[in-house]
């Protein structure tokens, strides 16, 4: 038996990504692995997109090749660095057998079937016979057609009442500070019915909590039907037996539009949840970044969205330390960001990225002042979370339950309120047991900066 392994790393959508990848392999000749000490090939699915993404990549594929002096055979790097640094990432991780792009995935048993083809091993005395020293490579044009993927079963690796839904990739925005489209390509919807067709799949498996994820979701469909459909995709999804949460993240607001609003507030299945990245909120700052709107239309957004739906949880990133930014952008931004009150603020500090605009630009700012403004943001945004989540204390809410704490004897899940991995929780008191994946209702009881306590109803 031919054993594999893979390591996801990074976003969401490498998860998405890697699960397809495992249900071709679960589907070929090979057995899949989670140890990978037991594993005669190792694929990473890697991730670049700040330096330090890039770092840990590198540091898995270089902790994993150690096993090559016992068991394994063969590393193969997946993914976007593989895909980003495609030109020279040959010389630089020479130990790596394979290097596989984005937009060739699907190709992964085809890439093992020909390591083990033109790179044989003495499985015997696990040493090498006749090795090609040239790795085996896919790179796919960026640019082409989404793949239809409607016959690839995924394999679930984490909740598996919980999966995210990729519903379109690449981007077209070109952001001074972003590497993505260099390597992801245009802009690429994934079709409609395709998309309905895996979320069949899933809910048939257990699945309740549908999450789409895309490098941008609000565009969805642009690119194929030659104007936006995302509200229509939600409203295809939502009639599909079994789901019962629909979270939407990855909404630019520039491109959040009325009927998408609309629609998230007349569908009960389609959370009143939203991430919306802006990462600056100061004119200056976004005409350099090259965002595609200002402080106005960010507040005109998020005033939308709360009208039609006052529950509105807005979640949203920063990047604190743009070059050139100003302490007077700085502080205005901490006075915008306390008017919008936003529900969740993931913050980052500028990554000067090879290959961006912003990367040349003049006024780098240094990484101490970049983290002392980090610091200023989470303890404006630690406040506001506390305010708001205070708020809830005594009122109802319904929570899927994702696990139980035997040392404190509770149960922990999350509301609408927080997406998985990256918002808060809430921590349940009940006399019963409670079974992951279940939707139960609770009254909270207390609360903290981000978490929530309650008890069963």
């Amino acid at each position: 038996m031919f054993n594999i392994v893979l390591v996801t790393l990074g976003c969401d959508k490498n998860t998405a990504d890697s699960e397809r990848m495992l249900g071709l392999i679960n589907n070929s000749e090979y057995n899949l692995v989670s140890d990978p000490e037991e594993a005669d090939a190792a694929i990473v699915n890697t991730c670049c997109f700040i330096e330090s993404a890039t770092q840990e990549s590198i540091d898995k594929l270089l902790e994993l090749s150690e096993l090559k002096e016992e068991r394994l055979k063969y590393l193969i790097c997946t993914g976007c660095m593989a895909q980003r640094f495609k030109d020279q990432i040959a010389k630089e991780l020479p130990e790596v057998d394979a290097f596989v792009g984005t937009m060739s995935l699907d190709s992964i048993v085809d890439v093992i079937d020909e390591l083990r083809a033109i790179r044989p091993v003495n499985d015997s005395d696990d040493t090498t016979s006749s090795r090609d020293s040239s790795p085996v490579t896919r790179f796919n044009d960026l640019d082409s057609p989404y793949p239809d993927r409607n016959q690839i079963e995924r394999i679930v690796t984490e909740r598996p009442y919980l999966e995210y839904l990729k519903i379109a990739d690449g981007c077209d925005k070109r952001c001074t500070y972003c590497a993505i489209p260099y390597f992801k390509g245009k802009y690429k919807s994934v079709p409609m019915e395709s998309v309905i067709q895996e979320a069949k799949v899933l809910a048939d498996s257990g699945v309740k909590e549908l999450i789409l994820v895309a490098q941008e979701t609000t565009c969805y469909g642009i690119d194929l039907y030659g104007e936006k459909r995302l509200h229509l995709l939600l409203k295809e999804l939502s009639k599909i037996e079994g789901i019962e949460w629909i979270r939407l993240l990855y909404a630019y607001p520039e491109e959040i539009y009325p009927e998408l609003i609309n629609e998230m507030a007349s569908n009960p299945k389609v959370l009143h949840y939203i991430d919306m990245p802006v990462q600056h909120t100061e004119d200056d700052i976004l005409r350099r970044m090259g965002r595609r709107i200002d402080n106005a239309g960010i507040k005109r957004v998020v005033n939308e969205l709360r009208d039609k739906m006052p529950d509105m949880v807005i979640r949203s990133t920063i990047i604190t330390g743009f070059p050139g930014e100003t302490i007077d952008e700085h502080e205005a931004l901490l006075d915008t960001l306390e008017e919008l009150s936003l529900d969740h603020v993931g913050v980052f500090t500028y990554s000067q990225e090879d290959g961006t605009p912003a990367a040349s630009f003049d006024s780098q700012i240094d990484e101490d002042t970049k983290n002392e403004r980090l610091e200023d943001i989470m303890l404006l945004q630690q406040d506001i979370s506390a305010e708001k989540l205070e708020s809830y204390i005594d009122k109802e809410l319904d929570v899927i339950i994702d696990g139980y704490l035997p040392d404190d004897d509770v149960y922990v899940g999350r509301s609408y309120m927080d997406a998985p991995d990256v918002d808060g929780m809430v921590f349940i008191d009940s006399p019963r047991e409670l079974i992951s994946g279940e939707i139960v209702r609770v009254k909270i009881t207390d609360s903290d900066v981000y978490d929530l306590e309650a008890r069963l109803i």
